[in-house]
């Protein structure tokens, strides 16, 4: 049987998924491996030649995946495979000097640390490029006028620029936390079976250094059997949170397409696309739809990472199993997200049209914090002004009247502004406020940080 995880059919990138296959997973602790021998040889504690022996067979072509399957038959132990695998194919007695002094986790962590390096470099480079767009976006619709809205009812005006700025923010605040998250959760250790450094001698912590300042990593300073897997949590926890965000874009454009709203919607091949197998008039927000579905996945492993903190003493095998899921999905899925919402917001089609006129909609209705606010400045007591718009509001919304009718006709503001003043203050394009300027400020941030102009 194959194919059993929709990873291996459905979702995903190659090159993310590519850093997580079982070759390159045994490349990345020959490389750990081969990184001790050449640590070993530069104090003396192994022949050079042997050292240069262990880092020419430590790639695939040499030791086989299946090879290492087979071994790992008959030992019931993966990483002991491996070692045996390796030392089959060193000329001369290099051989003996493979995994000295190490323990499966020096090598396992230490590999894991690299796999979690190279993908983050790729998920740093997706949110870039999602942040180019994003920005694209903004700068487009800075001054495109769109009703705000709260609880799901009409609130005030802001423009569609203004709401794209909020997601850059929050992007640019995650791109921090994975700058942040990266050091300490790319470590390894190199510290024997408990951590002590008992069977690497006495030059233990020189050679710790020496094997992760080769690899371009750091490494666990008091470490058990394994790295301390809080860099874990907050490395899972990091990556949801990312996630979620996506899935708070994804579900405003999935809202934003309901045909009652219709102010933006994914992009449509009309041509071949097909919206549903049997109403054919669909178009559907599928991707947006997908990336919610995939955020929950995501969010889902955040759990067990907890979980695999605790550990029995200095380490038991309770973490493992979970593990060997957890950071292959989790990064595997945010990748596929944070393409597919770039692909979404790259082709967003926004209808400034019906934006328009679901603000025209509410009849002056959105504008009764800019007529308290005026009537304030006019002398008229806060709350007093409050009550006041208040009711207009209320018998505008009951009779379907527009609120500057309700006001000139009610006769409580006569005295405190003129008929212009109330018609200026009703007006939703005088109150958008700084929102045009905020959403400037947050282009003109991401091409300070990745120092691109948009």
């Amino acid at each position: 049987m194959s194919d059993l995880c929709p990873l291996d059919y459905r979702y995903g990138r190659d090159g993310m998924k590519s850093i997580f296959c079982e070759e390159s997973r045994l490349r990345y602790q020959m490389n750990v491996e081969a990184a001790l021998a050449r640590a070993h040889a530069s104090l003396g504690t192994i022949p050079e030649k042997a050292a240069a022996e262990i880092t020419r067979i430590a790639d695939p072509k040499f030791v086989k995946v299946d090879r290492v399957k087979e071994i790992e038959m008959e030992t019931k132990h993966d990483l002991m495979a491996l070692v045996k695998a390796m030392t089959e194919q060193c000329e001369g007695d290099a051989g003996r000097y493979v995994h000295l002094g190490a323990t499966s986790n020096d090598i396992v962590d230490t590999a894991s640390a690299l796999q979690i390096k190279a993908a983050l470099d790729t998920i740093m480079k997706d949110v870039d490029r999602f942040l180019i767009t994003l920005a694209g976006l903004a700068k487009r619709e800075r001054d495109t006028l769109q009703m705000g809205r709260t609880h799901g009812q009409f609130a005030i005006p802001i423009t569609f620029g203004f709401k794209i700025a909020g997601y850059i923010a929050e992007m640019l605040r995650h791109r921090e936390r994975i700058e942040q998250t990266a050091p300490r959760a790319c470590a390894g250790k190199m510290s024997g079976a408990v951590g002590t450094g008992a069977a690497l001698g006495k030059d233990f912590f020189e050679l710790q250094r020496r094997v992760m300042s080769d690899l371009r990593i750091n490494y666990e300073p008091a470490a058990t059997q394994v790295v301390g897997r809080d860099r874990y949590t907050e490395l899972i926890c990091v990556l949801a949170t990312v996630a979620t965000s996506l899935e708070r874009y994804a579900t405003e454009v999935r809202n934003l397409q309901r045909p009652e709203i219709s102010e933006a919607a994914e992009s449509f091949l009309a041509e071949k696309q097909v919206g549903s197998s049997t109403m054919a008039q669909k178009r559907n927000p599928i991707t947006s739809e997908n990336v919610c579905g995939l955020a929950r996945i995501v969010r889902g492993f955040v759990i067990p990472t907890f979980e695999n903190q605790v550990l029995w003493h200095e380490r038991d095998l309770s973490n493992s199993g979970a593990e060997r899921f957890i950071l292959p999905h989790v990064f595997a899925l945010l990748d596929d997200m944070l393409c597919k919402m770039d692909d979404v917001i790259g082709g967003l089609v926004v209808n400034r049209k019906r934006m328009l006129a679901n603000v025209n909609s509410a009849k002056g209705l959105m504008m009764a914090e800019a007529v308290m606010m005026a009537a304030v400045e006019k002398g008229v007591g806060r709350q007093d002004a409050h009550e006041i718009l208040r009711e207009a509001s209320m018998t505008a919304a009951e009779n379907d009247e527009h609120l500057l009718d309700v006001l000139l006709r009610c006769g409580k503001l006569d005295g405190v502004m003129t008929e212009e003043e109330m018609r200026r203050h009703t007006d939703p394009t005088n109150y958008v406020g700084e929102a045009s300027r905020i959403a400037d400020d947050m282009v003109a941030a991401v091409e300070s940080v990745l120092k691109v102009k948009v």
